[in-house]
């Protein structure tokens, strides 16, 4: 069956789409991300998209070509930890039809397929059900939690960390 989400990794052309898209996902987006809401700090995201240790991914619906979600795979260690973090949003008005969930399987079988990841780890705020129960679909195991983990909008968030090895991997 052909995927109803297609990914690439960002250019500079996804600038002022994503903006606006981000802009317009505000309400669903705090407290749990900031993603970029301005040419600036979208700018800083494409250059930290070095494609050595973070690569960030546009997931666009397949039928009218809308950005759905980003998914970015980042701090990427090679040698004999071949390990990285995940961490994903979506988009207002595109939730509860499972693209979210396409779109992060895809990319978690880039890095264990394309990159030869052996883990992939994504840190969750505890209170942000949909994020946890998407992880929970792909088959990720919840490792441990870790108080005051992530600084988020100027704040400290305790997160949960969930993860998945290659092998287990069922994509």
């Amino acid at each position: 069956m052909l995927s109803r989400v297609v990914i690439r990794t960002v250019n500079a052309t996804d600038a002022a789409e994503l903006i606006a898209a981000n802009l317009a996902s505000i309400a669903l987006h705090e407290p749990w991300v900031s993603p970029c809401r301005d040419q600036a700090s979208f700018l800083g995201y494409l250059a930290r998209c070095d494609g050595e240790r973070s690569l960030g991914f546009i997931a666009r619906e397949r039928e009218s070509g809308r950005i759905i979600g980003v998914v970015n795979v980042s701090e990427i260690v090679r040698g004999f930890f071949q390990s990285a973090y995940l961490g994903y949003y979506g988009m207002a008005g595109l939730s509860g039809r499972g693209l979210m969930t396409e779109a992060v399987g895809q990319v978690v079988s880039h890095g264990f397929n394309a990159l030869g990841l052996h883990r992939l780890e994504a840190n969750i705020q505890p209170g942000n059900e949909p994020s946890r129960a998407l992880v929970k679909r792909l088959g990720f195991r919840q490792e441990g939690y870790s108080p005051r983990y992530l600084k988020i909008s100027g704040e400290w968030r305790d997160h949960e960390r969930w993860a998945v090895l290659a092998d287990d991997w069922r994509g």
